[in-house]
């Protein structure tokens, strides 16, 4: 359901002005959706920062109603690293990260209520959770186990300090070893369920390296400098490298997997009560390393994917 609304005679603060006009919904989570990209004014995104000005016309787009507390529930976990602060794990393709309309369990917070008490985190839905993957991306993901550590570590993500690399089999041949790819993103205004590279959206910088090249493909190394939705699987949509397996931005003839074939290989954080740099690495999936085998040995297994 999209909120429509032209101001008049209302001035300040977009986030603050429209928990004021709006007052079934909280200041708190008009500024999340400012962070997602869900509000937008005269057509294009805005900051929370930004003043609103009478005569502009604003459009909001609320997420689904969610009244499901996350559970705990006995699935196994990969965990890399954990002390009575930090929690790090090796997230499996195939699942989401915190319940959702569509995914009430199963998720990576089900499995970590189970393993852990995170009753000091006031977060029903994602609590101890400072950064997402999507659901068929693999790899690192930091959970913060107090307040203390939730408001650390997110600190961390908002300056750019920690460390975030990922690997990535993509589409295609490069002629450079390296770029920068520094695009904004935003929601598709022409496919609410994307994200694509728009004026006007927000910031979004992703630095690759190629690290191998087969016949058809790339095996490449991203880092991130900003964290948006779906970031890489945009970019690297954009300058025409889908990644391979991608079904919402890559083709349909494509390597058969369990979708994208991207994975969160490497973290790096300061640690939120000692202050020491904290570093992991683990190894793609093995269906991420077969396919990997097989380009080597020249195999290509490239199919249309329905």
């Amino acid at each position: 359901m999209t909120l429509e609304w032209t101001a008049a005679d209302a001035k300040g603060r977009i986030d603050k002005v429209l928990s004021t006009h709006y007052p079934e919904y909280t200041r708190s989570q008009i500024h999340n959706w400012l962070e997602d990209d869900r509000i937008t004014v005269n057509g294009k995104q805005v900051r929370a920062s930004y003043k609103i000005q009478n005569g502009d016309h604003i459009e909001l787009d609320p997420p689904a109603p969610v009244s499901l507390n996350a559970v705990p529930e006995d699935i196994p976990l990969d965990i890399v690293y954990e002390d009575d602060d930090v929690l790090v794990v090796n997230k499996p393709q195939g699942m989401v990260v915190h319940p959702a309309p569509g995914h009430p369990d199963g998720t990576l917070v089900n499995a970590i209520l189970y393993h852990s008490d995170l009753s000091a985190i006031n977060d029903v839905i994602r609590p101890g959770i400072v950064h997402r993957i999507d659901k068929d991306t693999s790899g690192l993901l930091m959970v913060a186990k107090n307040q203390q550590a939730l408001v650390s570590l997110s600190a961390q993500l908002k300056a750019k300090t920690n460390t975030r690399e990922y690997l990535a089999i993509v589409h295609g041949n490069f002629k450079e070893d390296h770029g920068t790819i520094d695009a904004p993103l935003a929601r598709d205004p022409k496919a609410r369920k994307k994200i694509a590279v728009v004026d006007g959206g927000r910031h979004a910088v992703t630095h690759f390296t190629v690290l191998e090249r087969f016949a058809h493909y790339s095996l490449i190394r991203c880092k991130l400098e900003t964290g948006r939705t779906h970031q890489i699987r945009v970019h690297m949509a954009s300058i025409h490298h889908p990644v391979a397996g991608d079904p919402l931005y890559g083709p349909k003839r494509t390597l058969p997997g369990n979708g994208q074939f991207l994975h969160a290989a490497t973290l790096g954080f300061k640690h939120p009560r000692t202050g020491k740099q904290l570093l992991f690495s683990v190894d793609v999936p093995p269906i991420f390393q077969q396919t990997l085998d097989d380009l080597r040995a020249g195999i290509d297994k490239t199919r249309l994917i329905k």
